[in-house]
């Protein structure tokens, strides 16, 4: 399976669980439309009405979680009121109770801030018990109120855990991009360092040879303007992803050589890796900044297949220079036009590959996308047809 047919397969699968969903509930809304059918009672087709509305209620929920569910508890209530007021003998629609409780476990995992949410439950479980007032058996109604409570305890229960986990999430990422920025900062600093330094060396080279020769200062000038060019290439890639400066630190990686390095150091203790360095490759055709990224995504990835998946026998990875005016792997399209360098880094011989796409999990893949996609790249990993695991990244040059 193709990373564009894993994505979607995740589509679908959401998909069709929207559909089940949606189904379950159609199928209480006719259970509610043949008791109120049986029950000759005009009073009882309101159970159905409020079926109805708390379907359309779930279909609108991630657009519209709080209007939607207000309109519903008023719908519900009313109902109970004027079940109340007639004296009639009715009873909670299930579809009514299916929407609550399905809305229920939505609110909390996803309404903001969370006071917000925590009250939308609480009126959900009020609503829930006051329409037993529609039953006038007074053991029925106890009844019916206590498996009520029980049903809206699971499904809040369910709700907190989606959004005690989810907003762990959130922790864990925002603390990888913090890091991530901080790092690219560090190395920001090297990268323009480096073409300051050419700059400054090449502006007191220019006064010297002025004070003697002054038709020679244009080739002089020329390599300032080149080298106050390149420096602010480097900024601009990666000063809009910045928010703090740290001290200094000499980055390792911005180099081939570097990269050739690991991969014999990692070799010698783990799979072997055979790196391939496609033609036109060097220290000059890559931009530094993105032969650093470039050497953290295949160091990162080389870690991963280490920690993930013990049984590769061995890893592909060939760094090589592509047509961007191609059709993109990932998606069909033509994202680029001119010459783009792609690393590829492969992994076969394990079956027991825990790691997870973009789609999904893996703080390591969301450190290492942070990074590339702030120097303008795209990074994407999952499996293939071949039954190994991929991480691809590209960048336009």
């Amino acid at each position: 399976m193709t990373v564009g047919e894993n994505s979607r397969l995740v589509y679908w699968v959401k998909r069709l669980s929207e559909i089940a969903l949606i189904g379950w509930l159609v199928l209480l809304l006719l259970v509610d439309v043949l008791l109120a059918a049986s029950s000759g009672d005009v009073v009882g087709w309101l159970s159905p009405v409020c079926g109805v509305v708390g379907i359309v209620a779930v279909l609108r929920r991630r657009r519209h979680r709080v209007g939607d569910l207000r309109v519903l508890l008023a719908v519900s209530v009313l109902s109970t009121l004027v079940i109340g007021a007639t004296g009639a003998d009715g009873r909670p629609g299930t579809a009514e109770i299916g929407a609550l409780l399905i809305l229920t476990v939505g609110g909390l995992r996803a309404i903001e801030p969370v006071r917000r949410a925590a009250l939308s439950s609480l009126a959900v479980m009020i609503v829930l018990e006051v329409s037993c007032a529609r039953i006038n058996e007074a053991n029925a109604a106890v009844a019916s109120g206590f498996l009520l409570f029980v049903g809206w305890s699971f499904a809040a229960g369910t709700g907190a855990y989606l959004r005690f986990q989810l907003e762990r999430r959130r922790e864990a990422v925002d603390s990888v991009r913090r890091a991530e920025r901080l790092e690219l900062a560090r190395e920001l600093h090297d990268l323009v360092a480096h073409h300051i330094t050419g700059i400054v060396v090449q502006a007191q080279a220019a006064k010297v040879v002025a004070e003697q020769k002054p038709e020679a200062v244009v080739p002089s000038l020329e390599a300032i303007a080149g080298a106050g060019a390149d420096a602010l290439t480097s900024m601009r890639r990666l000063v809009s992803v910045l928010r703090a400066q740290d001290e200094a630190a000499r980055s390792p990686g911005s180099t081939l050589m570097d990269m050739r390095t690991m991969v014999e150091r990692f070799s010698t203790a783990g799979p072997q890796v055979a790196f391939d360095i496609g033609q036109g490759i060097t220290d000059e055709t890559v931009p530094p900044e993105v032969m650093t990224t470039l050497h953290r995504v295949l160091q990162e990835s080389l870690t991963n297949v280490r920690r993930h998946a013990p049984g590769t026998d061995w890893i592909e990875a060939d760094l090589k220079l592509v047509d961007g005016a191609g059709l993109d792997p990932w998606s069909g399209t033509v994202p680029w036009s001119g010459i783009t360098v792609r690393l590829r880094v492969r992994n076969y011989g394990s079956v027991t590959d825990t790691r997870i796409s973009r789609l999904g999990g893996g703080f390591g893949l969301v450190g290492m996308a942070e990074r590339v996609e702030a120097l303008g790249g795209r990074l994407l990993a999952g499996p293939t047809p071949s039954g190994a695991w991929e991480v691809l990244v590209e960048f336009p040059l």
